[in-house]
């Protein structure tokens, strides 16, 4: 029902937004002659700010058509490898008419993004991908609405998330290394521990960045929700059917817009404070400043709904139970050794300042990887960064990609 009530309101809303938008713009725009009337810019953003927090968001594109590698201007196309009924696996393909350059990216290293799985789109990393791709060719999962996935696919459970990363390793080869963001740190690592088991090729190197690895270690408010609510409390309060105006009308889902409330209510007084300098900004015609706060919520505000059984499966599993760190966690009747992998060369990272996965929780991965050698393994601080900071920003730019870059290039298979 409170899915459907979401609905409503959302669908009442709609006009109000488009008619705050169209108000906007008639006290902006300069051909308008209520511009120049007296208050004209503090009714304008007025009506800005009502637009946009009454506004749907959609999913954002990736928009990366071009960028510079080694000075020179490079094409970027973006294609979908692969295509399940929960994932994309998407590529950024490069272009040049530059040989020399061309032959030197083809030899750079081949990196898959595993992107989370946990409320926003992937579009999230893409200064992630926008990073990497200046040093190598770079993968990406592309996570399905799961609205949008009708009933009769069937169920995603957390251990589909995890043989859809093994297939995907499987597909990019033997010289793939993997990066994961956050939550999927862990079914990353169940991936690749897996292959390992089993004698096949892993990826020739891990990053795992801000992940819950070990989530007993420096708990964080959202961890706490995770572990000291029983499983029945989420069942009851936070899944809900999808309604009939979706093709996954029936599925049961995490909705987006119950994540999005909880993103916000974890520092409202910030979101407060940004929406009022937004509105400041427009009356002060900061341009730069207005367009940088509407960029980073077009991508904050657009969510998506993620199957329930995912959703409980990952808190029970990674939250509750801890089996990848009590080794108690078996896929299809496998058992998750991390210590089989011995050939795949580990690095962890972590924010200093990270609100989401405390200190210490993804670090865990070293030790639960007790089978790769010690010179294999390395870990590393992001100075001043939060949990957003490891992966975008001046902080990941500056700091962690230099040293994501050097650890991937010396386990690549040129290097070696």
């Amino acid at each position: 029902m409170l899915y459907q009530l979401y609905e409503t309101q959302r669908a009442l809303l709609s006009p109000f937004s488009e008619f705050a938008s169209a108000t906007a713009k008639l006290y902006s725009h300069p051909l308008s002659p209520f511009t120049h009337a007296p208050g004209s810019q503090r009714l304008s953003a007025g009506f800005e700010l009502m637009h946009r927090l009454t506004k749907e968001y959609e999913k954002p594109s990736f928009g990366i058509n071009h960028l510079q590698v080694d000075g020179t201007e490079v094409v970027v196309q973006e294609l979908v490898t692969e295509e399940r009924p929960f994932c994309r696996l998407l590529r950024f393909k490069r272009y040049t008419d530059n040989v020399e350059l061309l032959n030197k990216m083809r030899g750079q290293p081949t990196v898959l993004v595993v992107a989370p799985l946990s409320g926003h789109h992937s579009t999230l990393l893409r200064q992630t991908v926008q990073t990497l791709l200046q040093d190598h060719k770079v993968y990406i999962t592309d996570w399905i609405d799961a609205r949008m996935v009708p009933t009769a696919v069937g169920p995603f459970h957390l251990a589909d998330y995890v043989h859809y990363v093994m297939d995907f390793l499987r597909l990019l080869g033997p010289d793939v290394s993997v990066i994961s963001v956050c939550q999927p740190t862990v079914p990353v690592l169940a991936a690749v521990s897996l292959l390992a088991s089993r004698g096949e090729v892993a990826p020739r190197a891990m990053v795992m960045m801000g992940g819950p690895i070990d989530a007993r270690k420096s708990p964080t408010a959202v961890n706490n929700l995770a572990m000291n609510k029983s499983i029945a409390w989420f069942e009851n309060n936070v899944i809900y059917r999808v309604p009939p105006n979706y093709p996954g009308a029936g599925r049961l889902v995490y909705p987006g817009f119950l994540q999005h409330t909880g993103f916000v209510a974890m520092n409202p007084d910030r979101h407060l404070s940004s929406h009022y300098d937004y509105f400041l900004d427009l009356i002060r015609g900061n341009d730069d400043s207005a367009e940088a706060h509407r960029q980073f919520y077009d991508e904050y505000n657009a969510v998506l709904d993620m199957p329930a059984e995912y959703y409980l499966d990952t808190i029970q599993t990674v939250f509750q139970d801890f089996a990848l760190v009590h080794g108690t966690w078996t896929i299809d009747g496998a058992a998750v050794r991390p210590q089989d992998i011995r050939q795949t060369a580990l690095m962890t990272v972590e924010g200093e300042l990270d609100d989401i996965s405390g200190a210490g929780q993804t670090r865990a991965a070293l030790e639960l990887c007790s089978g790769i050698p010690a010179e294999r393994k390395t870990h590393y601080d992001v100075a001043g960064a939060g949990h957003y900071g490891i992966f975008s920003g001046r902080r990941w730019r500056e700091l962690a990609y230099p040293a994501i870059r050097d650890f991937i290039g010396r386990h690549s298979a040129k290097a070696e």
